[in-house]
């Protein structure tokens, strides 16, 4: 683990009045947290991408000079984390001597602070991490969970699991961890599509309908692994097994494409998790692209550009379902309009101390502050760079 320090050379506008605080101290960690296993989804299996064996994460925590403090976390898979760390840790010193409450007004500033590397992609995804922070610290000061801060609509959303059902699997595996996360509470079954052989995925999504049944919800991801053609001729041989969507049938950026599929079948059409700036989904939206959007607060730059896209996701009527994260997203989605659904990964529990509660189908906003998690003892143990930012 390497420990550097830096001092924040950033101007700072006089305080006002109503300025009661401000930003003392930053420390930044690159975690990498390992799978306990190799996944491989349909990216895997046409050739363009390796089997997934961890995750590297990227961790804020921001003290105040009042003592207030506050936890956020990005994460990259593949690649990419020792480019968000390097990003994050460069433009961390414009922090120093904000106040803290005004998140809108940071979030403009360390996205110029960067801007000759653009306003999506990795560099927004640095400064995600200190944008949850900086929420944390605001619901953590109110003494209220996330939720309740943003006004929220629900105590609780419907929550369904990914992680049993990937393509590294078999499908003997898949239909046991599937009846044991519906045995655990958890509400609906996503697995993975996009196989270059069409007739085995229609196999493996029959297998798990008929070990379901009709009435547990079942969702198919294709990771973007279909030209135009091979998805419109799945998304019909798929409207025959009331799948509650069909995400990623078409390459993400691929907007025109997934609202001519959203408009010809019957099954909704979910995308967005790919999707890494407010502009990108509001061009999804816009389109048409999507029935259910899919948005990820940490690719897309944090809490502040997530609230954006369900503004205008809510305006156009869509529906809401966050990618990852869900230490995150269950506050997210509990604070939307519409009801939402939340991926529950347990891929990330190690890295807390506390854990959220599932039942009845239902994932639970919990009464603890702020997003109600700490970093454990085992995310430190796998830190392998930090950095602190101190005035």
């Amino acid at each position: 683990m390497s420990t550097d320090s830096t001092s924040a050379a950033s101007p700072v506008a006089a305080a006002g009045p109503a300025t009661l605080d401000r930003i003392a101290s930053v420390r930044i960690s690159s975690v990498i947290l390992p799978l306990a296993v190799p996944i491989s989804d349909a990216k895997v299996l046409t050739g363009r991408q390796r089997p997934m064996t961890e995750v590297a994460m990227l961790f804020a925590e921001i003290t105040t000079e009042s003592g207030h403090e506050g936890v956020g976390f990005g994460y990259s898979k593949r690649a990419g984390g020792p480019g968000q760390f390097a990003h994050a840790k460069e433009i961390a010193p414009v922090l120093i001597g904000e106040d803290p409450s005004d998140i809108a007004k940071i979030w403009d500033k360390l996205v110029w602070a960067g801007a000759s590397v653009g306003r999506s992609g990795l560099s927004v995804q640095a400064i995600a991490a200190f944008d949850i922070a900086l929420w944390d610290l605001k619901a953590k000061r109110a003494g209220l969970p996330l939720a309740k801060l943003l006004g929220a609509h629900r105590d609780s959303v419907r929550t369904y699991n990914t992680s049993g059902g990937f393509l590294h699997a078999p499908i003997e595996e898949v239909l046991e961890k599937s009846s044991a996360a519906v045995a655990a509470g958890i509400g609906g079954i996503k697995i993975k599509v996009g196989q270059p052989d069409s007739a085995a995925d229609l196999a493996r999504v029959a297998a798990v309908r008929e070990h379901l049944g009709a009435g547990v919800p079942l969702m198919v991801d294709a990771n973007q692994q279909w030209d135009r053609a091979t998805a419109r001729r799945m998304c019909r041989a798929l409207d025959g097994y009331d799948l509650v969507w069909i995400e990623e049938p078409l390459d993400a950026y691929d907007a025109e494409g997934h609202a001519m599929l959203a408009a010809t079948f019957d099954t909704p059409i979910a995308t967005g998790e790919m999707l890494t700036s407010v502009a990108e989904h509001a061009e999804l939206i816009r389109l048409r692209g999507a029935d259910i959007v899919q948005p990820d607060a940490p690719r897309i730059g944090g809490i502040t550009p997530f609230l954006k896209v369900m503004g205008l996701a809510d305006h156009a009527g869509l529906s809401l379902a966050p990618h990852f994260a869900m230490e995150i997203h269950v506050h997210l989605a509990a604070a939307y309009a519409r009801e939402p659904w939340v991926e529950h990964f347990e891929w990330l529990d190690p890295l807390f101390d506390e854990h959220l509660e599932i039942s009845g189908g239902r994932m639970h906003v919990s009464d603890r502050p702020g997003l109600g998690v700490t970093i454990s003892e085992q995310a430190r143990a796998w830190t392998v760079a930090t950095a602190n930012i101190v005035g």
